[in-house]
């Protein structure tokens, strides 16, 4: 007999044939001359371009996962929230811009300090002079705090919208595509990306703004100074302007490219620790490290090229902003021998290159932030670019009856789950769905319930479609609970009343006392206010499974799918659990996926369901009459 538990890691595809997920080519070598190493990290440089580009290529319109989007969505997205916040965004440029011009006008008036004490004016003189450098001095610093508050309070707002326009377009996505596509890669997004976006919104954009203000003033101010020490040091740092549109250009596609890899990481881990007890039971633990081992050569790979992109930035601007210092002092020493400047020209002039350094370095340095900031906004704009899966009319049911003509559906096309189903409820029945595993019972219950769509045919309530309903009329007409839950965080009363904000306590505690939980719940020190989720009171299973079953009779739609809904409870608690709700469903319809057959033998009618077609249809003691029937072996199974 053969063992099928040591079998069944050989029907995973074996990839010891595969090729290797870092070429050769980028290997560094261990052995030749500098000059042969210089050539191979230039040959590793443009193939990590290569494949940064060909895989920025792919996110734009993927066969499967999240696209990304271009950078005329990113800069429509940024400037719809600029132009909501003209006022603050006004006040921020102003109060910079006379902050830095307010700091520009000292070494203009040291340079004139100077000027005064070598030509031996009166001390009253060089006392006023000194006087009002005070006065500016505090001048600056009461401006510099004003736009500072301001840029804080800017990039605070800034990232507020930001962040609530994010979750707005996640909540707005189509289940089934989030659920078709890697969840690993919508967790990066929403939690790195947006982590990323955060920083870049509310540091990047105000300190690029005010080191942009501060670096035009104080080249404005350099040439008023002198334009014969400003020109020689603005062209040496105007050399640098190659480097960093080379940079512009490929640093958003490669930080894209990084972006995706971190995706690729989380998606692998994701998958591990979903399928811990399956990698364990089968051996598969070495492929599954091996399989992160390679995730993460390839996610280092990505970031190697984005730091060279940054190496060789950063040496050409080190260069640049670093020489004007030298420049100035020489042409300043050549120009005052020859009568053409004066050492206050020179001491101001050198103190503007100092002051300008400073701000170009911020600036380069908040550009890289804003890079990788554009970066991680394109992947989660990414997300609104995902159609709808259904467009909402305005037509509304003129009654409860829900039906389904010629149901069919498939997850990958070519391959229907479902084969032509045909069923309609009868008003308050209650309808159990029974099968094997795989038979097509839950894709029936999303299809019935309005999550998918069926790929022809119809399910109609009141006589419209169920996917032509507004979503918010949807829910008041099917609601479906599935055996997956979520206790969100806050408090046990926010959790249940999700779907009905302005729900009484005495409504929560007769929602919870229809599913059983009234004693666990009633025994937390706060009662409703006792706060769920991480880091606050933990729930079992089975309780967060009555928790949302509370929160779907808050709700009250008339008709009820309940996928595996008790299936995380102990047998005789589900059973109590059942038998309370019965009461509080008698006026609804109930469609009950279960494997539990004493749900069925309850219901008043039972669909059997064999490889997506409904294969008997009728009562308990109808169907189990039937000795050759399908649910009269699986009710034999299930009580023998």
């Amino acid at each position: 007999m053969v063992d099928l538990l040591a079998t069944s890691p050989d029907t995973w595809r074996d990839r010891t044939g595969d090729p290797p997920v870092i070429p050769r080519e980028l290997v560094p070598p261990t052995t030749g001359s500098f000059t042969d190493r210089v050539r191979a990290l230039r040959r590793r440089h443009a193939l990590r371009e290569r494949r940064a580009l060909e895989n920025y290529a792919q996110s734009r319109k993927p066969e499967r996962g999240w696209p990304v989007a271009d950078n005329a969505a990113v800069l429509a997205f940024f400037r719809t929230l600029f132009r909501e916040r003209r006022k603050m965004f006004a006040a921020l440029v102003v109060l910079n811009g006379l902050a830095a011009a307010t700091g520009l006008v000292v070494p203009r008036l040291l340079g004139e300090l100077i000027n005064k004490t070598v030509a031996g004016d009166a001390a009253s003189s060089l006392n006023s002079l000194a006087v009002l450098i005070v006065v500016v001095v505090c001048a600056q610093a009461l401006l510099t705090f004003l736009a500072q508050r301001t840029s804080t309070v800017f990039g605070q707002d800034l990232l507020s919208s930001a962040r609530e326009y994010i979750v707005r377009t996640i909540l707005s996505l189509p289940l089934g595509r989030v659920e078709g596509a890697s969840s690993g890669d919508l967790v990066t997004r929403v939690t790195r990306d947006v982590g990323t976006m955060s920083r870049s919104v509310q540091y990047g954009v105000p300190m690029s703004i005010i080191s942009g203000l501060t670096v035009v003033l104080s080249i404005v101010a350099m040439l008023l100074n002198s334009v014969v020490l400003a020109l020689p040091s603005l062209v040496v740092i105007a050399l640098a302007y190659p480097q960093v549109k080379r940079y512009l250009q490929r640093a958003p596609k490669g930080y894209i490219n990084e972006g995706a890899t971190y995706s690729r990481i989380n998606s692998t881990l994701t998958e591990t620790v979903e399928g811990a007890r399956t990698v364990e039971a089968l051996g598969l633990a070495e492929r599954r490290v091996a399989a992160g081992d390679d995730d993460i050569d390839v996610s280092a790979q990505a970031e190697r090229y984005t730091m060279t992109l940054r190496n060789l930035l950063f040496a050409v601007i080190d260069v640049a902003f670093n020489s004007p210092r030298v420049v100035t002092l020489l042409v300043g020493a050549y120009g005052y021998a020859e009568g053409w400047v004066s050492l206050g020209q020179i001491t101001a002039a050198v103190l503007y290159v100092e002051a300008l350094s400073g701000p170009l370095d911020r600036l380069v340095g908040e550009v890289d932030r804003l890079q990788v900031g554009v970066a991680s906004t394109s992947r989660l704009l990414g997300i609104a670019e995902v159609p709808p899966d259904r467009v909402a009319g305005t037509e509304l049911p003129d009654g409860p009856e829900l039906v389904g003509e010629d149901l069919r559906f498939a997850y990958r096309e070519g391959h229907d789950v479902l084969h032509g189903v045909d069923l309609r409820l009868e008003i308050g029945e209650r309808l159990a769905i029974v099968g094997p595993s795989g038979s097509g019972k839950s894709t029936l219950g999303r299809l019935l319930s309005g999550i998918n769509g069926p790929r022809t045919g119809s399910v109609t309530v009141g006589g419209v479609e169920l996917v032509d309903l507004p979503l918010e009329t949807l829910r008041t007409e099917v609601a479906l609970v599935t055996q997956e839950h979520h206790v969100f965080k806050g408090s046990v009363r926010d959790n249940i009343i999700l779907a009905r904000e302005d729900s009484s306590d005495d409504a929560v505690w007769d929602a919870l006392s229809a599913v059983g939980a009234t004693e666990w719940v009633a025994r937390f020190p706060g009662g409703l206010d006792t706060q769920l989720g991480s880091g606050n009171q933990q729930l079992t299973p089975a309780q967060a499974q009555q928790v949302a079953l509370a929160r779907l009779i808050i709700a009250d739609p008339h008709t009820l799918v309940l996928d595996e809904a008790t299936s995380l409870i102990d047998p005789r608690t589900a059973r109590t659990l059942e038998g309370s709700m019965n009461a509080l469903l008698t006026s609804r319809t109930v469609v009950a996926i279960a494997h539990r057959l004493h749900t069925a033998h309850d219901a008043d009618r039972i669909a059997v369901v064999i490889d997506g077609r409904i294969v008997e249809l009728g009562s308990h003691h109808e169907l189990v009459g039937k000795p050759n029937g399908e649910y009269a072996a699986l009710w034999r199974a299930w009580t023998s």
